[in-house]
């Protein structure tokens, strides 16, 4: 089968999008992206999805003990919130056209303002 030529996933997410999250234990809540695992189709999401994580006593950590962790998301169970408006948007992708040729960037769909600058 012959390749293609961008394989790289296309995510509604980016690392440092704030987010609200639409389903889950912590539905309702907002938070800031802190990694994307697109082949997973998963995003790490700040103070999200808690989970207790048990660590030996290490030189760094002498007391060892449960810590709490964030784990991650499916991507489908956040939405980015509009910058503008301050609520989740849907996002779409549209092509600018600039000097030395053009790029592509994430709009939200609500108030069509663009979020990647």
């Amino acid at each position: 089968m012959p390749r293609k030529y961008n394989t790289q996933k296309k995510l509604h997410v980016k690392k440092g999008d704030q987010v609200l999250m639409i389903a889950g234990n912590d539905k309702g809540k907002r938070g800031r992206v802190l990694f994307v695992y697109p082949q997973q189709d998963r995003v790490l999401v700040e103070g999200m999805n808690m989970r207790t994580h048990h660590e030996k006593p290490s030189q760094d950590n002498p007391q060892g003990g449960r810590l709490k962790r964030e784990a991650s998301v499916h991507i489908s169970n956040v939405m980015v919130i509009d910058p503008t408006t301050d609520e989740p948007s849907r996002i779409g992708r549209k092509r600018i056209e600039e000097e030395g040729g053009g790029r592509w960037v994430r709009y939200a769909i609500t108030s069509g303002e663009i979020i990647d600058k």
